[in-house]
């Protein structure tokens, strides 16, 4: 089985971090506007405290996929370069005669 990505983790954790103080203050009876205020400013805060394991390997997955040693090339790549080659190349003949 596979494993899910570290940025689906990372995400849904942020939003549980902020929904359940939500839901908590809206059942308490908190003004709407100053609940999502507070569950806005707890779940920045936890997630700062508590998911730095998390955040610091979605940040060095993404670094890893943003700086590959090789470039991806997939197979329309290579045809459009051809491509683009040839017609190059005859747009170039008629000028060289």
């Amino acid at each position: 089985m596979k494993s899910v990505p570290v940025w689906i983790w990372y995400t849904a954790l942020r939003i549980l971090l902020f929904a359940v103080p939500l839901a908590i203050l809206l059942l308490a009876g908190v003004n709407p506007w100053v609940s999502t205020l507070l569950a806005a400013l707890f779940g920045f805060s936890a997630s700062l405290l508590f998911l730095r394991r998390q955040r610091e390997s979605m940040s060095s997955e993404l670094y890893a996929a943003r700086h590959r040693e090789t470039p991806v090339v997939r197979e329309d790549d290579e045809a459009e370069d051809a491509a683009l080659d040839a017609s190059e190349l005859a747009a170039e003949k008629p000028a060289a005669e």
